[in-house]
C-alpha cells in the first residue's frame, strides 16, 4: 500500500507500506500509482514528497512475486509517470533505497537521504539488471565510470558516497522527510526539465569505445561465467551510444533474456537459501523459534595461529570483549600486535554500529575462567584439543559454552571429557575468519538446544551465515570435498595434468581450481590429516589400494618432496618463492607423473574438460545426497549455502544440490553408475540410496527434498 496525506505548505506525502523493507509489490505499486494520480489532480497540491514507514525508504521488487505471472501495474510506467509529474517530487531516503527502490528515487526530481541510509542497484547478485530505467538514468546522472562500477558490482554505497557521486541532492543527520518537505517547498514552481534524467545525454568521455571495451574485459574475468554482469555493461553501452527510449527497449530485452535464465534461478535460491539456514532445526525436534540464546558479551579464544586471530577479530569487531590466550610465546608476542592492527583494518572498512570490544592477551588459561563462551582454535590435533577441553571444564564457572573450531573431529569425544557435555558445539569457521561469511555450527547427539541458539546467534552477530550441521568426520563441506579431492587425484593417475583439471573448474566458475586451491591452503593440511587417519606415513605401504578401497599416493609424493605448495614456492605449480602468489607449470610435475605412471603400469589417456567436471562435481554431490540421508544438514539450502559461501561454489549455479537439480537428477544418477562401473574401487562414486529414491518419484524441484526427507525417515521409524 501507499498511505497519502496532505501537509501544510500543499505538500503531499506519499508513505510506502509493506514491512520489512517497503518492497515493491502490486499493491504498493497500485498505492503509488493512484496517490501520485491524486496529488497531481489535487490543486492544493504543489510538490510531492515519497518515503516509507518505519525508517525504510525501500528495499527494491518484491522477490516473491518472480515465480508467477506479474500483477499490478508495472514498475517502468509507473516511475515514468512520475517524472513526468509537473509538480517537483523528492524521495526521502532513509535506511535503504535498493535495486527498484533506487529506481524510484531516480524517478524522482530531487533525492534527499539521511546520512545513515545506504543506496545499491544488487539485481546483478540475483542474476538481473536494474530492469526499471537504473541502467539508463543512472549513467546520466553520474556518468559511465560510476555507474558501471555500481551496476556490475551491486555493491551498497553510503549517503555520504552517493551525494559525492551526485546521486544525492542533500544528506541530513535530521528528520529526513522534514528536510525533504521544506526542500520540496523551497523548488516549487521551479523548472523541472533538467531534473528529468530519462531527458538528459549520457556523459561520456571521449575514449568512451575504450573504456566499455575494457570494462568488459575486466567484467568477464571477474564474474567467471556469470551472464548478469556481462549485461550490465551491454546495457550501459545501450545508455552511452542510443537515445533513452531504445536503451530502455534494449534493457528490457536483456531482463527478458536474464530473467528466464537458469542462472537468475540460482541466484535468487541463493539468496533464499541464507534465509531458510537461519531456521534451522535438530533431530530432536528443537528450532530456532523455541530455543533461547544467550546473550555474549564476553568470550574468549584459545590458539592465536591464523584462525584464532581471525575469530578474535570477528568477535571484537561485535563488541564483545575478548580474552586472546595462546601458550607459547612467540605466537602471542606476533599475534599481540597482529591482532590490534587488523581490528584497525577491519573497524575502518567497515561502518560500526558500536565500538569494538576490548582484547586482552594471555598465555594463561586461568585467565578465562570469568568469561561467557570460549571458542578454541588450536592446532587440528584431537590429543591437544582435549588436553585444552579437560583444563577449560576445570577453570571456566558452570554454564560456560565450550566451542571448537575444529574442521572435522568428533565434537562428541570433546564434549565427554567436560563436564558439561550439553554445552559443547563446534564453531568451524573459515579463513580468514573475520572475513569468511561461513560459519558451521556442529552439533551432537548431547549438544543443547540452547548451546546452539547461542552459537548460531553469535554468527549471525558477526555477519555469518550460520549453517547448524551434524557431528561426522568432516561435518558437511570437508566431509564433501574429500571425493572431490579424491578424484582430481585419480584424474591426474589417469593421465590429466594440475592445469587442465583447474581450468575446467575455474572455466564452470571456481575462483580456484583443486589444486591452485591446495596449494594456498599448504599441501601439508591434508597430509597431516591422512597420517592420523594411518593413510600414510612411516609403515604404510605404498599401494593404490589402503583400508579396501582406491587410494592415491600422488599428493603425499608430492609433500615428501618437500614442496607443500604457495608456503614453500613449490607445490602442483611453481611460483616465485616461498609465499609466492602466481601459479606455474612446473616440469618437474610432469616428469613426476609421468614417473608415478610407468611405476604402476599406468597409461596415460587423454581426458575431457567434461569427464573432470562430471567426476570431481557430481561426486561431490553425491556425498551431498548421502549428508541428507544421514541427517547431517536439515536440507539442500544447507548444503548450499555451505559450498557458495565457504568452497567458492559459483554462485550462479545455485550450490551444488541445486545444481543437481538443473542438471536432472536422472542425468547425475546415470553417469554415477557410469563411472561407477568404470571405477568399481571407489565408494564414493556408487549413487546415494537418497539420489535414487528421488529419481524413482521423478525428480522432484530442490525446494521439495526437505520435506520428502523428513517423510521419508518418519516412515522408516514407523
Amino acid at each position: 500500500m501507499a498511505m497519502y496525506s496532505r501537509l501544510p505548505g500543499s505538500v503531499a506525502l506519499i508513505t510506502l507500506q509493506n514491512p520489512p523493507v517497503n518492497a515493491l509489490s502490486a499493491a504498493v505499486r497500485q498505492g503509488i500509482v493512484d496517490t501520485v494520480q491524486r496529488a497531481l489532480k489535487d490543486p492544493k497540491v504543489t510538490s510531492v514528497v515519497i518515503c516509507g514507514q518505519n525508517g525504510k525508504f525501500c528495499g527494491g521488487a518484491d522477490i516473491r512475486e518472480f515465480a508467477g505471472p506479474m500483477l499490478g501495474p508495472p514498475l517502468v510506467p509507473m516511475i515514468h509517470a512520475i517524472e513526468a509529474v509537473d509538480k517537483p517530487v523528492a524521495a526521502a531516503i532513509e535506511g535503504v533505497a535498493l535495486g527498484g527502490g533506487l529506481e524510484l528515487a531516480l524517478g524522482c526530481h530531487y533525492r534527499i537521504a539521511h546520512s545513515k541510509a545506504l543506496l545499491g542497484l544488487p539485481e546483478v547478485t540475483l542474476g538481473l539488471l536494474p530492469g526499471a530505467g537504473g541502467s539508463q538514468r543512472l549513467p546520466r546522472l553520474i556518468g559511465l565510470t560510476a555507474a558501471l562500477d555500481l551496476i556490475t558490482t551491486g555493491r551498497h554505497i553510503s549517503a555520504a558516497e552517493a551525494l559525492k557521486l551526485g546521486i544525492l541532492d542533500q544528506v541530513t543527520d535530521n528528520n529526513v522527510v522534514d528536510q525533504a518537505v521544506e526542500f520540496v517547498r523551497r523548488v516549487a514552481g521551479q523548472p523541472l526539465d533538467s531534473r528529468r534524467l530519462s531527458t538528459l545525454p549520457c556523459p561520456c568521455p571521449p575514449d568512451v569505445d575504450s573504456l566499455l571495451d575494457k570494462a568488459m574485459v575486466k567484467v568477464r574475468q571477474r564474474s567467471r561465467g556469470a551472464l548478469a554482469p556481462v549485461a550490465c555493461v551491454q546495457a550501459l553501452m545501450a545508455a552511452a551510444s542510443l537515445p533513452y527510449t531504445q536503451g530502455m527497449e534494449k534493457e528490457r530485452d536483456l531482463l527478458t533474456t536474464l530473467f528466464n535464465s537458469g542462472q537468475a534461478r540460482a541466484l535468487q535460491y541463493a539468496f533464499f537459501s541464507q534465509r531458510v539456514v537461519g531456521k534451522w532445526s535438530l533431530p530432536s525436534g528443537a528450532s530456532w523459534d523455541n530455543s533461547a540464546a544467550r546473550t555474549i558479551s564476553k568470550a574468549a579464544v584459545i590458539g592465536l595461529g591464523t584462525m584464532g586471530r581471525g575469530i578474535v577479530v570477528a568477535l571484537a569487531l561485535t563488541g564483545i570483549s575478548v580474552v586472546a590466550v595462546e601458550t607459547q610465546e612467540k605466537q602471542l608476542a606476533e599475534a599481540s600486535q597482529a591482532v590490534p592492527a587488523m581490528l584497525q583494518r577491519e573497524a575502518g572498512r567497515r561502518s560500526l554500529a558500536t565500538p569494538p570490544g576490548v582484547i586482552s592477551f594471555s598465555s594463561n588459561l586461568q585467565d578465562v575462567s570469568e568469561v561467557e563462551l570460549v571458542i578454541e582454535a588450536v592446532f587440528e590435533d584431537m590429543s591437544l584439543k582435549l588436553q585444552v577441553f579437560r583444563h577449560l571444564t576445570s577453570v571456566c564457572r558452570p554454564g560456560t559454552l565450550l566451542c571448537s573450531n575444529t574442521s572435522g573431529l568428533d565434537i562428541d569425544q570433546l564434549a565427554a571429557v567436560t563436564q558439561s557435555p550439553g554445552l559443547v558445539v563446534g564453531m568451524h569457521f573459515f579463513a580468514p575468519a573475520h572475513v569468511m561469511k561461513l560459519l558451521e555450527v556442529v552439533y551432537g547427539p548431547r549438544s543443547s538446544p540452547e548451546a546452539v541458539a547461542t552459537a548460531m546467534q553469535l554468527g549471525k552477530r558477526m555477519g555469518k551465515v550460520s549453517v547448524a550441521v551434524g557431528n561426522c568426520p568432516g561435518f558437511v563441506g570437508n566431509r564433501m570435498l574429500k571425493p572431490y579431492l579424491e578424484q582430481a587425484n585419480f584424474l591426474l593417475e589417469e593421465g590429466a595434468t594440475p592445469q587442465q583439471v583447474d581450468e575446467a573448474l575455474e572455466e564452470f566458475g571456481f575462483p580456484m581450481g583443486v589444486f591452485r586451491m591446495s596449494d594456498l591452503s599448504g599441501l601439508d593440511v591434508g597430509w597431516r590429516i591422512r597420517k592420523e587417519a594411518g593413510l600414510t606415513g612411516p609403515g604404510v605401504e605404498s599401494t593404490r589400494t589402503r583400508q579396501g578401497r582406491r587410494y592415491s599416493p600422488l599428493p603425499d609424493q608430492v609433500c615428501e618432496a618437500g614442496r607443500l605448495g604457495q608456503k614453500t614456492g613449490r607445490g602442483w605449480y611453481q611460483y616465485d618463492g616461498p609465499g609466492g602468489r602466481v601459479a606455474r607449470s612446473d616440469p618437474w610435475v610432469h616428469i613426476f607423473l609421468e614417473a608415478y605412471r610407468a611405476e604402476h603400469g599406468l597409461v596415460a589417456r587423454s581426458i575431457a574438460p567434461e569427464e573432470i567436471l562430471e567426476r570431481c562435481l557430481y561426486a561431490l554431490i553425491n556425498e551431498g545426497f548421502n549428508i541428507l540421508q544421514d541427517a547431517m544438514a536439515a536440507g539442500p539450502e544447507d548444503i548450499d549455502a555451505i559450498y557458495v559461501f565457504g568452497y567458492g561454489w559459483p554462485r550462479h549455479h545455485g550450490g551444488p544440490m541445486f545444481h543437481a537439480g538443473q542438471v536432472g537428477l536422472g542425468r547425475i544418477l546415470e553417469r554415477l553408475q557410469h563411472h561407477h562401473h568404470n571405477h568399481p574401487d571407489v565408494p564414493h562414486l556408487k549413487p546415494s540410496t537418497l539420489l535414487r529414491r528421488l529419481v524413482a518419484v521423478g525428480s522432484p524441484p530442490v525446494q521439495t527434498w526437505r520435506e520428502f526427507i523428513n517423510k521419508e525417515r518418519v516412515h522408516s521409524q514407523l
